[in-house]
C-alpha cells in the first residue's frame, strides 16, 4: 500500500493488536524512512515493510536501507523476490511474498519464502487478476505447510472469519485502512472511496501506461472507475497510440494526481470498498475486525445443528 500505508497507519495497526506494514514506494529515501519508521515502531510491537521486486532490479540499496531499521517481516512482491529475500535472510528478517496465481506460488516455494500472502483478484492496487481469493487460498493451502495469509476483498470481521476458517493464519486488509484517518491518501481520495459501491472498481493497466510507469505486463491495478477509465480501460492500444504522439495525457494524469482530481487520477481500492462507508480511525477498524471471533462462534454453533 505504497502511498497509503505510512508510519502512522502501520503504527496504529500495531498498537491495536495487528501487524502493521509500511508501504515502500519506488523512490524511498533514508529521510523518508527516518521519518516514518519511528511512527511504525512507536508501540514497541513488531512491524513489517512491503516492497516491489521489479523496482529492485536496478539495485538493492533500498532493501538495505529498510533492513537497517530491523523490520520483523519484509514482503517483496511483483517480480523476482530472490535477491531481496537473500538480504533479509542474512539480516535475520522473515520474508513474505504476495502471490496471485499458481506460477507465483511456485516461485515463492522455490525461493523458500517464509510467509505466503495469497492475494485474490478482488484486492485493490497492483497485483494479478486471474483468480479470486477463496479459490486461490484453497489451492495454496493444499500445496504448502508454510503460513498463508489471505488478502483481497477482506474488509470486515466477517471476511476475516471466513479466511481463518478456511485455514489462513491471518487476514491482510488493505482498502479499509486506505480510507482511514491515519492513511496517507489525500482527503479527496478518501471521500471518493467512502462514496463507492461494490461494483465501482475496475482492473486495468491504463493508469500505469498513462503515467509511463514500467510495471511488468502481468500486473494491472484495481482502482475506482472514473472518467479516465471509462475512456481508456478497454482501449489500452488506443492509449498507447495517443501517448506515442505527445505527452499531453501523461501531463494531465500527473497534474490530476497532484490536485487530487479523482475524475482522472487513480484511486486504488479493492472490491471491499463497497463495505466502507465512513471515515474511521485505525483503532475503530481494528475493534470491528477483532469481532471475527463472534462470527466464528456463530458459524460453529450453526454447524452443530
Amino acid at each position: 500500500m505504497a502511498g497509503a500505508a505510512g508510519g502512522a497507519l502501520a503504527g496504529a495497526v500495531c498498537a491495536n493488536g495487528g501487524f502493521g506494514m509500511l508501504g515502500i514506494g519506488a523512490e524511498v529515501s533514508r529521510e523518508w524512512l527516518a521519518e516514518q519508521v519511528p511512527l511504525a515502531a512507536v508501540s514497541g510491537r513488531p512491524w513489517g515493510a512491503g516492497m516491489m521486486a521489479w523496482v529492485l532490479e536496478s539495485g538493492l540499496d533500498p532493501v538495505r536501507m529498510v533492513l537497517e531499521h530491523r523490520p520483523k517481516l519484509l514482503c517483496v512482491s511483483f517480480g523476482d523476490p530472490g535477491p531481496a529475500v537473500a538480504l533479509a535472510r542474512e539480516a535475520g528478517v522473515l520474508s513474505a511474498m504476495q502471490i496471485g496465481a499458481p506460477d507465483e506460488l511456485a516461485r515463492a516455494l522455490e525461493d523458500d519464502i517464509d510467509v505466503i500472502v495469497c492475494r485474490g483478484g478482488e484486492g485493490g492496487g497492483h497485483g494479478r487478476n486471474e483468480v479470486a481469493t477463496l479459490p486461490l487460498l484453497q489451492f495454496v493451502l493444499d500445496r504448502t505447510d508454510k503460513p498463508v495469509i489471505a488478502a483481497g476483498g477482506i474488509g470486515t470481521a466477517r471476511g476475516v472469519a471466513a479466511v481463518l476458517a478456511a485455514g489462513a493464519v491471518a487476514a491482510w486488509v488493505g482498502t479499509r485502512f486506505a480510507a482511514s484517518t491515519e492513511s496517507l491518501f489525500a482527503d479527496p481520495l478518501k471521500r471518493r472511496m467512502l462514496a463507492a459501491s461494490l461494483g465501482d472498481t475496475v482492473y486495468t493497466r491504463a493508469f500505469d501506461i498513462a503515467q509511463r510507469v514500467p510495471w511488468p505486463e502481468q500486473y494491472g491495478g484495481r482502482a475506482l472507475r472514473n472518467e479516465f477509465t471509462d475512456r481508456w480501460a478497454d482501449d489500452v492500444g488506443g492509449l498507447r497510440s495517443a501517448l506515442a504522439s505527445d505527452d499531453d495525457l501523461t501531463v494531465r494524469m500527473l497534474e490530476a494526481r497532484r490536485a487530487g482530481d479523482t475524475t482522472t487520477a487513480p484511486v486504488y481500492a479493492g472490491q471491499a470498498v463497497g463495505l466502507v462507508s465512513e471515515l474511521e480511525s485505525v483503532a475503530d477498524i481494528m475493534a470491528e475486525l477483532a469481532r471475527f471471533r463472534e462470527h466464528l462462534a456463530v458459524a460453529r454453533d450453526r454447524s452443530a445443528l
